[in-house]
């Protein structure tokens, strides 16, 4: 910020010196556009804990960003409340381009299952693209759920009514919604455990302090394929590339609900077009970048980025839709 401040003073100073209106005014007319420039650096705030599906995308890709922004990236997870933590702290930023944000659709769930925040969604934020999906999937831990199958976890659910804990990321997250969606679906019923993130929820999952939950596919994916948690079945309508072997929960009959995670890139409120365009160009060249669309198909994960309007329609369209859903499943504003 001084650095900008004094190469701007000392231009006006020499074009004063050389009596150039013109000259001055059109220093002035470029003051903005230098406000607006990106910097060496460029911040990106996760709303999400470290092990969630968001972090492990965004940190695969991180290079192939550094590189099209042409600028160093700097992750920072700032998890706590479902993402209001973090987004809270994007309402701050510059609107330079300097503080990005990758979020999950969590952003567009809280609003509706929270009383209150501290910032309107999205009005307070200038959506820049909706990046790509990855898939949801439900897992047990192997030791304390003896169920293999779908048709055999949903017949202990049943015999056991709320009985069985399952956590989530947070409430009100996608996480807990979709676990509701499933019990709301298969008419059965559990215990909610909130808790600060995905990272410490799959730890205690592992430990055997909850018996299931659900997570994003690339969160858990390492675990599944150890043995460590067993996967019950894909939330989506149908079976992923990326693990053809997990069913769907739509197999054994659940066919009334499908429950899916969006990720999308986000930054503060007022940054100029021609930065939100340079931006999302830099996001279109990262995920086309070989080795990040090689990682995204082994983790899953469908991308299709989006331009920054049908960004601004989606978030608005999705409050409604997920604002209905919770509605739906009948979760109370906290």
């Amino acid at each position: 910020m001084h650095l900008t401040f004094f190469s701007l003073t000392r231009r006006r100073l020499g074009l004063l010196a050389a009596g150039s209106l013109a000259g001055l005014l059109a220093a002035l007319l470029a003051a903005p556009a230098a406000a607006q420039s990106q910097s060496g650096t460029i911040r990106f705030i996760l709303p999400n804990a470290t092990g969630s599906g968001v972090d492990a995308i965004t940190r695969a890709a991180q290079p192939a960003l550094a590189k099209a922004l042409g600028a160093n990236v700097v992750v920072e997870n700032q998890a706590g409340a479902g993402g209001v933590v973090g987004l809270q702290a994007l309402t701050k930023a510059a609107p330079d381009g300097n503080t990005l944000a990758i979020v999950s659709n969590n952003v567009v769930i809280f609003p509706s299952v929270l009383k209150s925040l501290p910032f309107d969604m999205p009005g307070d934020f200038t959506p820049i693209a909706l990046i790509g999906s990855t898939p949801l999937v439900l897992v047990v831990n192997p030791a304390k759920v003896p169920a293999t199958n779908a048709r055999e976890f949903l017949a202990l659910l049943k015999a056991k009514p709320d009985q069985l804990n399952f956590g989530s990321g947070g409430a009100g997250t996608i996480l807990h919604l979709a676990a509701e969606m499933v019990l709301d679906a298969s008419g059965t019923s559990a215990r909610h455990i909130p808790y600060k993130g995905v990272g410490p929820m799959v730890t205690d999952l592992l430990g055997g302090q909850i018996e299931f939950g659900t997570a994003a596919l690339p969160s858990v994916q390492q675990h599944i394929k150890s043995g460590a948690l067993r996967a019950i079945g894909m939330l989506s309508p149908q079976r992923t590339a990326a693990a053809p072997e997990i069913p769907t929960l739509a197999e054994p009959g659940l066919t009334n609900f499908s429950a899916d995670a969006w990720f999308a890139m986000l930054g503060p409120k007022g940054m100029s077009p021609a930065l939100v365009k340079r931006t999302q160009e830099a996001v279109v060249a990262a995920f086309n970048d070989p080795v990040v669309k090689d990682t995204m198909a082994k983790q899953g994960n469908t991308i299709n980025v989006s331009t920054p309007e049908q960004a601004q329609v989606a978030f608005r369209s999705e409050l409604v839709r997920f604002g209905n859903l919770v509605k739906k499943v009948g979760l109370e504003p906290q």
